[in-house]
């Protein structure tokens, strides 16, 4: 059973067309609200059964026979809670198209979950982590090193996510002009990335998605395209704005450097493609590694700090609520833990009788 097998069930049908067209769900959302869906007809019906799939006898029964089902799998309380959730919604459809009666998932108590507080860099982590780009550029930059001894793995050197330009044909020796300007690109490409997540605590798939025409340098702010297709403003520091122009006024220095049709995006690749979230995800891990700093961390990690350091320096709830794009307040509340936490590690390592 897969995905594309019980959308031929005539509800998921409809309700995945419901996702796209009036919920502008985007395809990631789609498709996980069909994972769920999935497992809860293997749960019903079993693997063998082929749509169309009997909606309206599901009973409150069975909606708990599901829950008690995914917590006997070991699945943790945030993935039970998204799996009730994808449910709800879905039979609150079929209960509005009159496909059934009445929803069964409707009046079920989602499990409790802990509240794990986020991961945030220190202001200091942060200023290594975006120098880390450069760093690797100029040791890229340096005379190679004596020879290994025989079977011994060579270290690539080249930007993250990109191929190794330190492998050559054979009689071709020294750094070519092409491959200097492509590593001189790709650092301040990196660097600008990097800029950009901190300072302007967008997700690394808005980021992604960013063009070239979403940047407003005079008014220094990028219309970025959040969950559910919506757009804000987000703000951008000094830093990250003339990092951004350093790396596109480098990037059109490359030879025959490739253009896609369509939207140019802000950061390409080798190819002229757009990087994908994998992709800088991959390069702030290589960047990680340098700044010393738990490879294990993702660009998310940007975000969580972004908002932090702006509460620990006084801003208000609401206005960071509206620059990470947060549709509920109590989304942006995980923060203002994270900075108490913090004031209760400085109180008793500084205060007397702590």
């Amino acid at each position: 059973m897969s995905a594309t097998i019980i959308r031929e069930d005539p509800c998921i049908g409809h309700y995945a067309r419901y996702l796209e067209g009036e919920k502008n769900a985007s395809r990631h959302t789609i498709s996980s609200y069909l994972v769920d869906l999935e497992q809860f007809v293997r749960t019903q019906w079993g693997a063998e059964a082929k749509p169309p799939y009997a909606w309206a006898d599901v009973d409150k029964f069975s909606a708990r026979k599901f829950i008690v089902h995914c917590q006997k799998q070991a699945a943790v309380a945030t993935t039970v809670n998204r799996q009730l959730s994808s449910l709800r919604s879905f039979f609150k459809f079929l209960n509005r198209e009159e496909h059934v009666a009445q929803n069964p998932f409707a009046g079920i108590i989602s499990p409790k979950r802990g509240k794990p507080l986020p991961k945030v860099l220190t202001l200091q982590e942060v200023t290594r982590l975006l120098e880390a780009p450069r760093q690797v550029a100029a040791e890229a930059c340096l005379p190679p090193a004596a020879p290994k001894a025989a079977g011994a793995p060579a270290e690539s050197s080249a930007p993250a996510g990109e191929p190794d330009a330190t492998r050559r044909p054979a009689g071709q020796t020294g750094r070519s002009a092409a491959d200097r300007v492509w590593r001189d690109y790709a650092a301040s490409r990196d660097t600008a990335i990097l800029e950009t997540l901190y300072s302007t605590g967008m997700r690394v798939s808005e980021l992604a998605g960013m063009n070239e025409s979403d940047i407003d340098l005079l008014a220094s702010v990028v219309k970025v395209r959040g969950k559910g297709k919506k757009e804000r403003l987000c703000l951008l520091g000094k830093p990250a704005l003339k990092a951004i122009q350093d790396a596109t006024e480098k990037r059109a220095l490359l030879a025959g450097a490739p253009r896609r049709a369509g939207a140019a995006p802000v950061f390409a690749g080798h190819t002229g493609g757009r990087l994908t979230t994998r992709s800088i995800e991959r390069l702030m891990k290589r960047y990680l590694v340098r700044a010393n700093l738990d490879p294990h961390m993702s660009p998310h990690a940007l975000r969580h700090s972004f908002a932090t350091h702006m509460l620990d320096a006084g801003a208000d709830l609401r206005s960071v609520q509206e620059l990470l794009g947060h549709a509920s307040l109590s989304t942006t509340q995980i923060y203002t833990h994270v900075t108490v936490e913090r004031l209760k590690q400085v109180y008793n390592e500084a205060h007397p009788r702590a």
